[in-house]
């Protein structure tokens, strides 16, 4: 493929279409919303009107964007990508939203004798940088294999879950881990605390035994540093964990600790924190328990 179209240039895509330029794909964006970084556009990012005009130019036309509305929007608004396509192009949604909307949107790009896949990312600002994302991948087989070049630009761990809607799915359930897992060190590191340890010694101890992992490594660093400038927003993980509790409605689940996780993110974003990363789940506990552990 020659040419890539790319929407969504916040934290997350800038760097996955920096990734892409520097591999050789010629990228293209609409400017519908906002200009394009300079810094992309200086790396040959060619700036179009609309998302149909990119659509037009592009193979592919790749979409990651806040949430279910924008990428409805994107793809069937006035000039959207769908009034762009021709036969054989290759819609890939990278936003994480609605499974039941992703399976609706890609009956609709298939009608147009196009493919869709939906393909959200979990790793964060660092892991779009590093080119490290985890890719996971809902579509057909032929379609996946086609991209997989492309996405091994911007991932590692990418994986072809099941058909339309399965990668969104997968990462409504990777969403539930993280935030149970940043509830968790949030706890730990409070309980450390107000007990009297170092949380910075405590969480030292515990990277070495069976309760380590990416959250501790990662998270627990940013809340004993006090460093919550996003990465991944808390109003972005309130509205992937709408999804899971939506989700769980529909069919009789029951997800009790994702219901007091999705707590934990209102205080925050009671308290004006809804820009904040979400590892700042540690400033709800804290305030529960009267104690702030740096």
């Amino acid at each position: 493929m020659k040419t890539i179209g790319f929407i969504g240039l916040g934290i997350m895509g800038a760097p996955m279409a920096s990734q892409l330029l520097e591999a050789g794909y010629e990228l293209c964006t609409s400017t519908h919303h906002k200009s394009a970084p300079r810094h992309l556009v200086d790396a040959g990012l060619r700036e179009l009107p609309t998302p149909k005009a990119v659509a037009e130019a592009a193979e592919v036309i790749i979409t990651i964007v806040p949430d279910t509305p924008q990428v409805e929007a994107v793809l069937f608004g006035t000039d959207g990508v769908a009034d762009g396509l021709s036969e054989g192009k290759v819609v890939v949604d990278m936003s994480s939203i609605s499974p039941t909307a992703t399976k609706e949107f890609a009956r609709q790009i298939n009608e147009r004798g196009c493919q869709y896949l939906d393909a959200p990312v979990s790793g964060g600002e660092v892991g779009a940088r590093n080119a490290a994302l985890t890719i996971m991948v809902g579509g057909e087989q032929a379609t996946f294999e086609r991209l997989l070049p492309v996405f091994e630009c911007m991932g590692k761990n990418i994986t072809l879950v099941g058909g339309n809607g399965d990668g969104q799915t997968c990462k409504v359930a990777n969403q539930i881990i993280v935030a149970l897992n940043i509830q968790a060190v949030a706890e730990a590191l409070t309980f450390a605390s107000r007990a009297g340890a170092d949380p910075g010694r405590v969480r030292e101890a515990l990277m070495g035994g069976f309760a380590s992992s990416k959250i501790l490594e990662v998270h627990g660093e940013r809340m004993i540093k006090r460093t919550f400038d996003p990465g991944f927003r808390v109003r972005l993980h309130q509205k992937d964990l709408n999804l899971a509790l939506a989700g769980a409605r529909e069919l009789g689940v029951a997800l009790p600790n994702t219901a007091i996780a999705q707590q934990m993110f209102n205080v925050c974003q009671a308290s004006g924190g809804g820009e904040w990363d979400h590892s700042a789940l540690i400033r709800a506990i804290e305030r529960m328990s009267d104690h702030e552990i740096g």
